[in-house]
C-alpha cells in the first residue's frame, strides 16, 4: 500500500479529481499511522475488505459518517463529524468497527449519537516518514510520525530501498536503538537509499528537534524536492471508484503475488507514461495499455480482479489502437459536487500548468478499385462507369454521408462499366479496403496544476482554464 499517499490526502483533506468529496479513512495505528483503508461508499462488513476490527483512528472528509462496531450498522454505532479522530479509545470502538456509511446532510442526528468533537483537519500535513521496500517509491510501505527503535516489531527491520520525509529531519540508522551508522534525512523524496549505504539496512528511525544543531556532514545527499510528483507511476485499487486497499509502484513487476496484490485490482490511476496490464504473469495472457488517467473501473476491458503483471511502455513505443483500453474517463464515477456550498467561502488558486490531453485517433478508411489487367479492351468502361457512379453516388446523402455515396458510386460505376464492349475483364485484382488512424485535433480534457496554500492540486477540466482556478478553504475545485 502506497501509504505516503494516502495519509498526505486524508491529513491535508486535498481529494484529487478521481476520488468522491465525502470519504471515511481508517487507520491500523493511533495517530493516523500503519495500513489504512478509504471508502466513499456504504460498507457493511470491513471483513470483506480485510479491515474488520482493525481502526484505530479515523480521518473524516466531507459529510458525517457513522461507523458501528458488528456488520450492517448493528451494535454500538457513533456519528463522526469531519475531522480527525486520533484515537477511537475514548468512544469504545479501538479495533471494533466492522461497518460504516455517510450519513445523509439532511438527516436529524441526536446529540448524543455523535462522538467527542474531533480536531480541525490541518492544512498541512503532520511530520512523518515513509519507508519502500523498493527502489523509486513502490512496492509494500511503512509511514510513522513516531520514533521506531526496533523496525522488527512492525515487520519491516532491513528492507526500505526508498524513502520520503515530510516536514522535519529524521534520523535513520542501520541497527536498532539508533547505533551502527546513521544518516539525516531532510524534508523530500529519496529514491534510493544506496547512495548512502542504508538500502535494504535500516532497523530504527526518529525525529530529530527542530531546534537541534547537525553536523553537515550528517546529512544524507540532497533529496528530490518533496512536492515533485513520481514522473511516471501506476496505482491500483482494491475495489471499483478508486477505494480501498491499494498498491502503487513506478516500475516493472512481473508478477503481483510478490507484493499480495495479484487479481485484486478493480481500478486504476496512471499517472506520466503509458503502462500494459496483464491477466497472466511475465506480461502473457490478456493484455491491455492504458493512457494517463482515471480508470474507475476494469470491468469494460475484462480485468477486473485478474491483472498479475504491468510494466511502464516506452514514450517512442508504437502501439496498435486495438491494444489500446477504452477512452478514459476525465471526471470520477461518482463526480464531486463542484458547485459551491452553502456559505461556503470561496477563493482564487494560480494555476501552475495546464497541459491538453488530445482525444484518441479517429479511422479513417476508403476503397481503392483493383486494377484491370494489360490489354484489356474494357478498360474505357470502367473509367466511364467509375466517373457516371461518382456522379450519381455524389446525389445520395449529405455532408460525410454525401462523401461515402460517392465512393460506393465509383466502385459501383467501375464494375458497370467494366461490363461494356464485354464480360469480367480476366486477371483483374479485387476492390481493396485500406484504413489510417489519423490524429483527433480536439482535446480529450485539460490536465490542470494549480496551487493553493503552498499545496498543488490537479483536476481534469473539460474547457480549457483562465490564470486561476476557483476553489474552497480546502481547495477542492468549484464552479
Amino acid at each position: 500500500m502506497n501509504a505516503i499517499f494516502k495519509n498526505a490526502l486524508a491529513m491535508t483533506a486535498v481529494a484529487m479529481a478521481a476520488q468522491a468529496s465525502a470519504q471515511v479513512t481508517l487507520f491500523e495505528q493511533e495517530g493516523y499511522q500503519g495500513e489504512s483503508f478509504t471508502t466513499s461508499r456504504t460498507v457493511d462488513n470491513l471483513e470483506r475488505r480485510g479491515f474488520n476490527d482493525s481502526a484505530s483512528s479515523v480521518v473524516v472528509v466531507g459529510e458525517r459518517w457513522e461507523v458501528c462496531e458488528d456488520q450492517r450498522f448493528n451494535g454500538r454505532c457513533v456519528v463522526l463529524r469531519p475531522g480527525q479522530y486520533p484515537s477511537l479509545n475514548a468512544m469504545g470502538l479501538n479495533n471494533r468497527v466492522t461497518s460504516v456509511r455517510a450519513v445523509s446532510r439532511n438527516a436529524r442526528i441526536a446529540e448524543q449519537r455523535y462522538a467527542p468533537a474531533p480536531a480541525p483537519v490541518i492544512a498541512a500535513a503532520t511530520p512523518q516518514i515513509s519507508f519502500y521496500e523498493n527502489e523509486g517509491l513502490s512496492g509494500r510501505s511503512f509511514t510513522t510520525g513516531r520514533q521506531i527503535n526496533n523496525f522488527n516489531r512492525f515487520g519491516f527491520n532491513d528492507s526500505a530501498s526508498s524513502a520520503v520525509v515530510v516536514g522535519e529531519r529524521w534520523e535513520v540508522c542501520e541497527d536498532v536503538r539508533f547505533r551502527g551508522q546513521c544518516v539525516v534525512l531532510r524534508q523530500g523524496s529519496y529514491p534510493s537509499l544506496r547512495a548512502m549505504g542504508l538500502n535494504n539496512r535500516i532497523s530504527s528511525v526518529r525525529m530529530l528537534d527542530r531546534n537541534e544543531r547537525i553536523a553537515e556532514r550528517r546529512y544524507a545527499p540532497a533529496p528530490v524536492a518533496a512536492t515533485a510528483p513520481v514522473a511516471a507511476q501506476i496505482t491500483f485499487y482494491e475495489q471499483e471508484g478508486l477505494n480501498g486497499r491499494s498498491f502503487t509502484t513506478g516500475r516493472e513487476v512481473n508478477n503481483f503475488n510478490r507484493f499480495g496484490f495479484n487479481d485484486r485490482a478493480s481500478s486504476v490511476v496512471v499517472v506520466g507514461e503509458r503502462w500494459e496490464v496483464c491477466d497472466d504473469v511475465q506480461f502473457r495472457g490478456q493484455c491491455v495499455v492504458l493512457r494517463q488517467g482515471s480508470y474507475p473501473s476494469l470491468r469494460a476491458m475484462g480485468l477486473n480482479d485478474r491483472v498479475s503483471s504491468v510494466r511502464m511502455l516506452d514514450r517512442n513505443e508504437r502501439i496498435d489502437e486495438r491494444r489500446y483500453a477504452p477512452a478514459l474517463i476525465a471526471a470520477p464515477v461518482a463526480g464531486p459536487n463542484f458547485r459551491p456550498q452553502r456559505d461556503e467561502r470561496l477563493f482564487e488558486a494560480n494555476v501552475t500548468s495546464v497541459r491538453a490531453v488530445m482525444g484518441t485517433p479517429e479511422q479513417r478508411c476508403w476503397v481503392e478499385p483493383g486494377q484491370v489487367a494489360q490489354g484489356n479492351q474494357n478498360v474505357p468502361g470502367a473509367i466511364v462507369g467509375a466517373l457516371l457512379g461518382g456522379i450519381l453516388g455524389h446525389q445520395v446523402g449529405g455532408g460525410s454521408g454525401k462523401d461515402l455515396a460517392t465512393v460506393g458510386g465509383v466502385v459501383a460505376g467501375a464494375a458497370l462499366g467494366s461490363q461494356v464492349n464485354g464480360g469480367n475483364p480476366q486477371g483483374a485484382t479485387p476492390d481493396v479496403r485500406r484504413c489510417e488512424n489519423v490524429p483527433n485535433q480536439r482535446p480529450q480534457y485539460w490536465d490542470v496544476t494549480y496551487n493553493f496554500r503552498g499545496q498543488d492540486h490537479r483536476v481534469q477540466m473539460t474547457t480549457p482554464p483562465g490564470q486561476t482556478v476557483t476553489v474552497n478553504a480546502q481547495g477542492e475545485p468549484r464552479k
